[in-house]
């Protein structure tokens, strides 16, 4: 595994601390990181390009309809970016909420050299992985360097180019947006639990998708910015407990005395 592999992986770890100590970084990683600015609104103007080079901005697929997974990867990424890809496609893939339907998938490549070409070759590509069609809920998009910049920035997505390998050094996360363009969620990492993403796009609509149980499980569990994962919130899951426990008890009450009147 070459050293370039090596600091792509380290700088994904020292993402998730809480205040990492920059000063101990190699010189190309001091300007790689992920800085959470979760409830922040993202420049919904900013000009992009989509995979058939048609002129787009990403409020095109954030009008206030349902939420969105973001993702910042480049398509000519020789192996983290296809991991994030790969691995958020699985998770997708496991919901019963349809790419599409529920929320949209947007991907925007950091590089300018990616065109609709490249754009189009990886759409294809994930598309096939998901394996239930709807192509239109999954964006490709791209830009100039200073937009794209502009909408990274607004994320706190840093990364930085290395002339010796010849690649990007970046972080790996995908987020959550609400419908209105408001970062809701961040998934650092390669790992996106099913359970998690299905809750953060709960969260983020506000209700408007999911079910009761998804509501219920939402009071049961809390985000937690710091490890970027849903962690059971004990007191809230007591309190639903109990007031089940009672629900229960009436019924039970309720059953016991009709059975005496009519005995």
């Amino acid at each position: 595994m070459t050293r370039l592999v090596l600091a792509l992986l380290a700088v994904a770890a020292v993402a998730r601390a809480a205040a990492p100590d920059t000063s101990v970084r190699p010189p190309l990683l001091r300007d790689v990181g992920l800085e959470p600015h979760l409830g922040a609104t993202l420049p919904l103007d900013v000009p992009l390009r989509d995979e058939d080079g048609a002129a787009v901005t990403l409020g095109r697929y954030l009008d206030g309809r349902r939420p969105a997974v973001l993702v910042f990867a480049y398509y000519g990424c020789p192996m983290l970016c296809s991991q994030v890809l790969n691995s958020l496609t699985r998770s997708v893939k496991a919901l019963a909420f349809d790419v599409g339907k529920e929320f949209d998938v947007v991907v925007v490549s950091f590089d300018p050299r990616d065109g609709p070409d490249a754009a189009r070759t990886k759409k294809a590509d994930i598309v096939a992985r998901y394996g239930r069609g709807a192509g239109a809920g999954w964006h490709f998009l791209g830009g100039e360097a200073d937009a794209v910049r502009r909408l990274t920035d607004a994320a706190g997505f840093r990364y930085a180019w290395d002339d010796v390998g010849q690649q990007f050094a970046h972080v790996a996360v995908v987020l959550v947006v609400a419908p209105d363009g408001r970062i809701a969620r961040y998934f650092p990492g390669i790992d996106y639990p099913p359970r998690d993403l299905r809750l953060g796009l709960v969260d983020a609509s506000a209700g408007k998708i999911g079910t009761t149980v998804d509501r219920l499980l939402l009071f049961c569990y809390h985000y937690d910015a710091a490890t970027g994962r849903y962690t059971p919130a004990i007191e809230r899951a007591l309190r639903v407990g109990g007031v089940l426990t009672l629900v229960a008890l009436g019924g039970l009450i309720a059953v016991l005395r009709r059975r005496e009147e009519t005995a």
